[in-house]
């Protein structure tokens, strides 16, 4: 079963952050041509991710996250501001109490690490939740040659070059700020590449697992 860990952000959360990438979608940086959008009932914050985990096994994976969640604490949340990865993964961030969100981030791998599961390479001190990528051919501009215009100059100097579609994006999104909410609990979840919507992955939720620390 190929399987991640995720903190899930409420549907008002979703439909505010939606409501906003409307507004770009349609403008001349988020033409379709350009970008490939992320569904939306894929938008999460992932904090590790396992690959593929034999079924036998994801029990103990639940019951040891379930156990490290138990004796965190609920913490705040929210969306705000873009950036980009290599110049092709389109994605929102978040603030609020991000040494929290770190405890769960290492509770979530090293739950992972006791069973087994494919160790998670990845950087996840810079929560986020992926929204589009770029299509192929869409990518940063090509530099500008040194070599003099063959029509003598007349021609505009950016001539074959046009903008990073993503960087538009991300200037557009930049100031973007979602309500907070209280993240009280993180999902287990099955990934099913290609089984979504548009050729996208699916999303099954194996368990949800309440954070119940002191605090709450």
């Amino acid at each position: 079963m190929r399987t991640f860990a995720a903190v899930w952000p409420p549907d008002e959360v979703l439909d505010h952050l939606d409501l906003t990438l409307a507004t770009v979608r349609g403008g001349p940086s988020g033409r379709s041509s350009d970008v490939r959008w992320s569904a939306r009932e894929t938008w999460h914050l992932t904090t590790a991710f396992y690959g593929d985990v034999p079924d036998g096994l994801v029990p103990d994976l639940v019951a040891g996250l379930g156990e490290a969640c138990a004796a965190l604490d609920p913490y705040p949340v929210g969306l705000r501001g873009a950036g980009v990865f290599s110049h092709r993964t389109l994605w929102v961030g978040a603030g609020g109490d991000l040494d929290a969100h770190q405890r769960v981030v290492r509770a979530s791998r090293e739950a992972g690490e006791s069973v087994g599961a494919q160790q998670d390479a990845r950087v996840r001190e810079r929560p986020h939740l992926t929204i589009g990528r770029a299509r192929p051919g869409s990518g940063p501009p090509r530099r500008r040659s040194s070599r003099p215009p063959s029509d003598g100059g007349r021609g505009p100097e950016t001539r074959g070059v046009g903008e990073d579609p993503l960087a538009s994006l991300v200037r557009a999104l930049a100031v973007y700020e979602g309500p907070r909410w209280t993240v009280d609990e993180v999902r287990v979840v099955e990934s099913m590449p290609g089984a979504g919507r548009g050729g996208g992955p699916l999303y099954r939720t194996v368990e949800r697992l309440p954070l119940r620390g002191a605090g709450s």
